[in-house]
């Protein structure tokens, strides 16, 4: 079975959480049977054109011009009809109009499948114009493939295709990152000191650490911040001036010091507001761990990972004093802190397996090449039968489930 993948970026140009879906994927999927190929766009001049990672193969093609932000490259264009041909489904990871454009361009056939990694959110003029674009290519796709059950009874879009919409979670694989030694855990150790909350991402709008830094500002509890990105200069100036010397800032880290710092940490913390944050991969790494999480409740992924009472605490978004509350009960009761972690990593492994996404996409694959050669493709969802449908839920008890709290 040979898959391309079609998206706008991709490693070892950059790595985020859409990045690390792809790549956790075909890692797994490479011991399905798939021959995963990934084809993106590169803005570094003179770099090697084809990268061979872990079980898969990454064409990088150079970045063409931008048209309000999104990257368009014509060549890019040329590559995919061509690696199309050789393809026996060809994958495309959403949102990113130049993969519509390409699609339809190109007048592709094959079994197509398309990850809905979230709704477009900004720039509401261009997305009316944008909006029959969008639901022509995805009108036009064999499958849609959402990340949580929780995205598809929030989207409009995906609620009007909701005929072939199929959910399969996002997974991870331990062996696949990095085991920090003891010598750098001691180190962090000594440079932060004792229990700490973590963040971990790019310091982007949807991010909600405006919130997070009003929330240290009101408790003094220690927080990590690691990343960087478009507001990092805002936001660190906000801490000096306001004098939060208990937010650490390290800027990007390895990820093996990136794992060192879950590993210490007491929670994750992941005050993200808006629904651009569609699902969180650092939830996902958290939980992995055994760590429990702080998130908001606005519709998406994150409230498919973090269960509220159970594996973590969901608090209102953009409110630094329900998410100064949550980091309080997480800090004073440092069993019911480790209790609601353990069961992260039971529903981690239930659930969230970068193996058990791959068995999915490998039958949702198969389902439409057989389809194809049938004769009989048509808008319908695929049945991965590994994957237990949960009810979406689109208000959060706040009253913790579990009983073993004292």
């Amino acid at each position: 079975m040979r898959v391309l993948h079609f998206y706008r970026t991709y490693l070892p140009d950059t790595v985020g959480g859409a990045e690390q879906s792809i790549y956790h994927l075909c890692r797994a999927g490479a011991d399905q049977g798939v021959e995963n190929t990934v084809l993106t766009l590169t803005a570094q001049s003179g770099g090697p054109r084809r990268v061979n990672l872990p079980g898969h193969v990454v064409e990088r093609v150079p970045s063409g011009f931008k048209v309000a932000s999104v990257e368009l490259s014509l060549p890019a264009i040329r590559r995919f009809r061509q690696l199309a041909r050789e393809a026996d489904v060809v994958h495309y990871h959403f949102p990113w109009p130049m993969a519509d454009i390409a699609h339809l361009a190109a007048r592709v056939r094959k079994p197509s499948v398309v990850t809905y990694h979230a709704d477009i959110q900004r720039q509401p003029t261009l997305l009316a114009m944008y909006k029959p674009l969008m639901h022509r290519f995805l009108g036009s796709v064999d499958r849609i493939v959402a990340t949580s059950p929780n995205y598809v009874a929030t989207s409009d879009v995906l609620r009007a295709h909701r005929d072939k919409v199929e959910v399969v979670p996002l997974g991870l694989t331990r062996s696949f990152y990095p085991k920090p030694d003891e010598a750098l855990l001691q180190k962090w150790r000594e440079r932060i000191g004792g229990p700490f909350f973590l963040f971990v991402g790019v310091f982007r709008y949807y991010k909600g650490l405006n919130v997070l830094l009003e929330a240290i500002q009101r408790t003094g509890y220690p927080v990590v911040l690691v990343g960087d990105g478009p507001l990092a200069p805002e936001l660190r100036a906000y801490a000096q001036q306001h004098r939060i010397t208990s937010a650490h800032f390290t800027g990007l880290l390895p990820e093996e010091d990136k794992m060192a710092l879950i590993e210490l940490s007491r929670a994750i913390v992941f005050p993200s507001p808006n629904r651009a944050e569609a699902f969180g991969m650092t939830l996902l790494e958290g939980a992995m761990l055994g760590k429990p999480m702080i998130t908001c409740e606005i519709g998406t992924g994150t409230s498919y990972v973090n269960r509220h009472g159970e594996t973590g605490l969901v608090c209102d978004p953009n409110d630094p004093e329900d998410l100064a509350r949550a980091m309080k009960e997480l800090w004073d009761d440092p069993h019911w802190c480790e209790l609601m972690g353990r069961r992260a990593a039971l529903r981690f492994e239930d659930l969230f397996t970068a193996h058990r996404t791959a068995r999915a996409y490998r039958r949702i694959y198969d389902a439409v090449v057989a389809e194809h050669a049938s004769g009989t493709a048509k808008a319908g969802a695929a049945k991965a039968a590994d994957f237990r449908r949960e009810p979406a839920p689109l208000s959060v008890e706040r009253d913790p489930v579990i009983e073993e709290k004292s």
